[in-house]
């Protein structure tokens, strides 16, 4: 989907009108200025969103009406872009961003993931096939549903324990957000959707984020050296940074933003409108979902030059000034927008910075990267670099 919309924006324009499978009308639109017109859309098309029934017990929350996704999203936003609860919890994101590190990239204990990305990646394939694929006969239709009940069945036990464990650490920092959801009244069935929401929100978004930059940063090694001289600057010999220090950081937030424009994890979002509207010389009935071209948006040419080549700077404030608002728009727009997206920035910045302080990174040679969309938009044959020690 993401390639086929950047192909017919190229061909037809910044407006255009395909075909889709359980709508009557698409259309995805690549121009920020036009996009403004769809900014109020807070409806979802629930067919498009299907897929995801399964993981929730009282509605998908994808989907809620306006009533009652508004409140939700206020609380949402309390507690995932509210930076009171991000300074409170961000030596624990530190921490297990250093637990990481020495897993991973020092040789240390590995680490024993509880698959929540195979699981994820099981039931939405499964339920996806079953939206735009003709079911295959016999014992192999079979054998994956078995695997996605299978998958489903280890993701709520994954989920229980989150609220089991909240429950018997008796909190009552109002800064967590399960604690909000109880003080809020919410129901039991309507915490643990909204626990599993937000881990297939964030399992593998930031990871993506994060690993796209590094494959960017190790084709600009001099950027990259940039970065690793502002962190010796305002880290001294600081392991990781706190989260003041973020804001002092300039060249590493520039540089994601950059590789978040070029390779948005997120490549698309869509809504529904419930009235005819009017973007630009053209009009959308009601009942139409428009597609927000999020990649089609980063990569158009009247407002970024050379749009494929990475050039950080774009994300200078100066140069941020003279774009519209909605030119670079990885977390999506209006009311439905992504509710951590401050706290994704936070910890993929915070993960960058403890990577790119002690390593330097360059891409395997004659490896092939090719973007390809699997519900975030990540690299079909991974990214594969060579890992070396950075010298100060």
């Amino acid at each position: 989907m993401h390639t086929y919309q950047l192909q017919l924006h190229a061909e037809y324009g910044p407006v255009v009108r395909f075909q889709l499978p359980g709508t009557e009308t698409a259309v995805p639109i690549a121009d920020p200025v036009l996009l403004e017109a769809t900014a109020h859309l807070d409806k979802r098309p629930e067919r498009l969103f299907s897929f995801l029934d399964p993981l929730f017990e009282a509605g998908n929350l994808q989907v809620l009406p306006a009533g009652e996704h508004a409140p939700l999203r206020r609380l949402l936003l309390s507690r995932l872009a509210g930076r009171p609860s991000h300074e409170r919890h961000f030596a624990e994101f530190t921490a297990l961003s250093l637990r990481m590190i020495c897993a991973y990239a020092l040789s240390g204990e590995a680490a024993h993931p509880d698959g929540a990305v195979t699981a994820f990646e099981e039931v939405l394939t499964e339920h996806l096939g079953r939206l735009y694929q003709v079911p295959l006969p016999g014992p192999e239709q079979e054998q994956r549903a078995e695997r996605a009940g299978q998958a489903l069945a280890c993701l709520r036990t994954m989920v229980d324990r989150v609220v089991a464990a909240h429950r018997s650490g008796g909190r009552t920092d109002r800064s967590d957000l399960i604690g909000a959801l109880v003080e809020a009244g919410e129901q039991p069935a309507r915490i643990r959707d909204t626990v599993m929401m937000t881990m297939l929100a964030a399992h593998h978004t930031t990871g993506v984020a994060v690993s796209w930059a590094l494959h960017l940063l190790g084709r600009h090694p001099e950027t990259a050296e940039r970065i690793g001289e502002e962190l010796d600057r305002v880290l001294g010999d600081r392991a990781a940074p706190g989260y003041a220090d973020l804001r002092r950081l300039p060249r590493l937030d520039m540089a994601l933003k950059e590789s978040m424009r070029l390779f948005p994890p997120g490549p698309y979002g869509a809504r529904e409108t419930t009235e005819a509207l009017v973007v630009g010389d053209y009009g959308i009935p009601a009942g139409a979902t428009v597609f927000y071209a999020i990649w089609a948006v980063h990569l158009n040419p009247a407002y970024w030059p050379e749009p494929t080549a990475f050039v950080p700077e774009r994300f200078a404030p100066q140069e941020v000034a003279r774009r519209p608002r909605l030119a670079y728009i990885p977390f999506g727009l209006g009311p439905r927008s992504c509710e951590g997206a401050a706290l994704a920035m936070a910890g993929a910045e915070l993960v960058l910075a403890v990577l790119l302080k002690r390593f330097r990174f360059r891409p395997v040679p004659g490896h092939e990267v090719t973007p390809v969309e699997r519900f975030v938009l990540w690299a079909a044959e991974d990214i594969r670099m060579e890992l070396g020690p950075r010298t100060r």
